[in-house]
């Protein structure tokens, strides 16, 4: 019998931050074709800032959304990248978890191509109830999710132990 309040992973969320558009545009784009079988979608900046020369509306990165086996699978091949090791700070009290990635070619069977350059990338993994969350995406009347639905971080790294076998280091 499946508990409704058991802990699930909603999706996987990958993004490169470029800061600018253009040709890295197209090659961040690129190097999510290539660690997943997702479609980027370009981000945009949301407001003017005039210490980074940015616009607001100006494409300044790319994210790609992952859920099913292909989430499994890129999450896996991410932890293995991190040596299956986590810390205990990258849990937040709303639901998810993040990393970052230094480069790219981190990953197995990723080379360097000069063409492409070197990339990093956050990875942010978001966690619900296997029933709870339709009360926020609900149509009518969503109203947010109640304390004793939202997953705690305690419960967030208990499953990341039990099912991808990651060690979480305590950092003060």
């Amino acid at each position: 019998m499946v508990d409704m309040r058991d802990v699930v992973i909603d999706k996987v969320t990958i993004n490169i931050g470029v800061g600018e558009s253009g040709e890295k545009l197209e090659k961040a784009k690129s190097v999510l074709k290539l660690l997943t079988t997702g479609n980027p979608t370009i981000t945009k900046a949301k407001r003017t800032s005039r210490e980074f020369g940015l616009r607001r509306d100006q494409p300044i990165g790319v994210k790609v959304t992952l859920k099913g086996e292909e989430m499994d699978r890129f999450l896996k091949t991410a932890l293995w990248v991190k040596n299956n090791k986590c810390l205990s700070y990258s849990f937040s009290e709303q639901g998810s978890y993040s990393f970052g990635i230094a480069d790219y070619t981190d990953f197995k069977g990723m080379k360097y191509n000069p063409e492409i350059g070197i990339f990093g990338m956050d990875v942010v993994v978001t966690f619900k109830r296997r029933g709870g969350y339709r009360v926020a995406r609900r149509w009518i009347t969503p109203r947010p999710v109640p304390k004793k639905i939202r997953v705690k971080r305690e419960e967030m790294m208990k499953f990341m132990k039990e099912n991808y076998n990651v060690e979480i280091l305590e950092v003060g």
